[in-house]
């Protein structure tokens, strides 16, 4: 995934740019980077994050970030500001991108006599690639619409130019852009949270394909918003900080709202419901609400040292770090029947360890509920924990088990109410080892997120797609 923030203001940026990259550390485990400007003037750093914090990073170079505009990112892709310098003149860049047809597209400009300079872990860069594309327009605009029309996936972008910043929104939406002002100016994000302690105010959200330019003094629109919405529903599920809002729908909220409507239906009788934390603590709350069972913690984070983002890109390692991550606490397990909420199940085997961990330390039942519906598909749109090859997630091998054919009958499988759904969730929790095991429907989710299901993404429950090339 990844996350980015900018700032025009009438005042340095440098504090405020910081900070907002800063709140967006959630989003990636690998690369940041921040470049401010002043004229024809840039000051960039871009830093490997996989082993230390954001902060750590950048809080010693604080004063060479001169001027009053910037943009930044946290990625889990590739090195990113990029700087470029062109017909259209002297830009900054930033992306959050999923580009699948990388190798055709870096051909295409190959062919068009252009040339790239920056690497990222020996390959092309995705944001060079986009800042290409873009410098094939006339006009910042069509440059822009060039990337929308060729890339296979997705793309959203800040680009830092020489008097304000232009965001433009991936076509589709699947990624979010949102922008606060404040006395002296503006700031654009990826997520509304990251400017809050800012005291920056929350203006208007980018509609999908929107492209806009913004200025100490306002707000120009370049291109007016595509009438197809697609964005991320993972991102509140999952990935969405809890005190953020998508197209004006409050994370917690969302996550309150499903765990609620399932605890109103769920017939398991228990002692308290607790969560896996910290995205299943929301889904958590709102299940104790709609069942009326007592909220406990049964296990806790240990956060001094372990942020989500402070994660190694080796699996086994994640899996381990993972694991020490959580402290399970005997006295609120032992002999008691507790159902735990978690935000989805992937490979299952973190899932699995937490559970041994669980009835390891004493407890008499334990009963899983997952935020999401089973994940059935790899995302074509975006780079997160979704995004495994299909024969990573357990169900595709819970279904080759079952069919011969990891890739039969799939639109079964994401039928809650068919007997193949049945047999899935079933062999999933003998695998994980629970006493039992239930999962929220698209509907619940469409309720909880309080918008028709056609206007937010759903590929990796049912394989259904708008814009899939």
């Amino acid at each position: 995934m990844g996350g980015f923030f900018g700032v025009v203001s009438k005042r340095p940026c440098a504090t405020d740019l910081f900070y907002g990259v800063d709140y967006h550390s959630h989003l990636g485990t690998k690369r940041a980077g921040m470049v401010t400007r002043i004229g024809d003037q840039f000051y960039r750093s871009i830093h490997d994050i996989e082993n230390s914090y954001f902060r750590t990073k950048f809080s010693d170079e604080l004063s060479k970030f001169e001027g009053n505009m910037g943009i930044g990112v946290i990625s889990d892709t590739d090195a990113q500001p990029i700087v470029v310098n062109s017909h259209l003149g002297r830009f900054g860049i930033v992306t959050v991108a999923k580009i699948n047809n990388m190798d055709d597209l870096v051909q295409h400009c190959l062919d068009q006599r252009q040339h790239f300079a920056e690497l990222s872990m020996g390959m092309t860069n995705p944001t060079e690639l986009v800042a290409l594309l873009i410098t094939q327009g006339e006009t910042f605009v069509d440059g822009i619409r060039n990337v929308f029309s060729k890339i296979k996936g997705s793309c959203s972008m800040l680009i830092l130019t020489e008097d304000g910043i232009i965001a433009a929104r991936d076509q589709y939406g699947r990624t979010p852009i949102v922008i606060g002002k404040d006395n002296d100016g503006y700031a654009v994000a990826f997520e509304s949270h990251s400017y809050i302690n800012l005291e920056y105010t929350t203006e208007r959200f980018l509609g999908p394909g929107e492209i806009v330019k913004v200025t100490a003094d306002g707000i120009e629109q370049l291109s007016a918003p595509l009438p197809k919405n697609q964005i991320c529903s993972f991102l509140w599920i999952y990935y969405g900080y809890p005190a953020t809002d998508y197209e004006n729908i409050n994370v917690e909220e969302m996550r309150y709202s499903e765990g609620r409507e399932l605890g109103k239906i769920d017939d398991v009788e228990a002692d308290y419901v607790s969560a896996i934390p910290d995205s299943g603590i929301g889904m958590a709350v709102g299940y104790s609400n709609g069942k009326q069972l007592p909220y406990q913690r049964g296990v806790v984070k240990y956060t001094p040292t372990w942020s989500r983002s402070f994660m190694p890109v080796n699996q086994s390692q994640r899996e381990h770090v993972a694991k020490m991550k959580l402290i399970p606490n005997r006295a609120m397990l032992t002999g008691k029947r507790v159902v735990f909420c978690d935000d989805s199940i992937v490979r299952g085997t973190q899932l699995r360890d937490n559970v041994k961990m669980l009835y390891g330390y004493g407890a008499k039942e334990v009963h899983v509920r997952i935020s999401c519906p089973p994940l059935l598909y790899g995302c074509p749109f975006l780079n997160f924990s979704a995004s495994k090859t299909e024969m990573e997630l357990i169900t595709r091998r819970v279904i080759e088990k079952l069919e011969g054919d990891s890739t039969k009958n799939l639109e079964k499988y994401a039928d809650h109410n068919s007997k193949e759904y049945a047999n899935l969730v079933e062999d999933i929790r003998q695998r994980i080892g629970v006493d039992s095991l239930k999962f929220n429907t698209i509907d619940i989710l469409e309720k909880a997120i309080g918008l028709p299901k056609c206007q937010f993404c759903t590929h990796c429950f049912d394989g259904s797609s708008y814009g899939h090339q």
